[in-house]
């Protein structure tokens, strides 16, 4: 277990999170079919061509998915109740195949449930790509509210 419990959290932090992943087609054409998503924007590369972007994109739900994926093990890896609400979804550049994500994550509040047994933590996670191997641009942002562990829950009785 590598994450973190409530009391672990500051508000006001900010975490960099360590793991990277280069978007491939083949994750994109993948996540398409896993949620029925056909649109030709994300798939069929002449029609993408006659758009603004003249390429297909990543699905911004998969980029927003991957941002999640990466922030676990410095935030929530086995500490983790339940994922209580995703808010505020942004997607403000395209991604393409090929492009390296990378994330970090704030820490915007917490707070304790009302039977002090656990904590509500929200965080503010935002991906970045980086272009021209200089300069990181913001590609997904959003807020994650998660139902975390105390410590004293784990560690009594042990």
């Amino acid at each position: 277990m590598t994450g973190r419990y409530y009391e672990e959290f500051t508000v006001g932090e900010t975490i960099d999170h360590a793991k990277r992943r280069t978007i491939s087609e083949s994750d994109n054409q993948r996540f398409c079919d896993m949620t029925m998503n056909q649109q030709p924007l994300h798939l069929d590369a002449d029609f993408a061509a006659d758009t603004q972007f003249g390429d297909r994109l990543v699905n911004g739900l998969y980029t927003m998915s991957l941002a999640v994926g990466v922030s676990i093990p410095e935030t929530t890896d086995g500490t983790v109740v339940a994922n209580l609400g995703y808010d505020a979804v942004e997607h403000p550049n395209p991604v393409f195949h090929g492009d390296t994500i990378r994330a970090r994550s704030t820490v915007l509040d917490k707070r304790e449930t009302s039977d002090g047994e656990r904590g509500i933590v929200t965080l503010r996670v935002e991906a970045f790509k980086t272009v021209d191997d200089a300069e990181d641009v913001l590609v997904c942002s959003f807020e994650r509210t998660v139902l975390s562990l105390k410590r004293s829950e784990t560690t009594d009785g042990e």
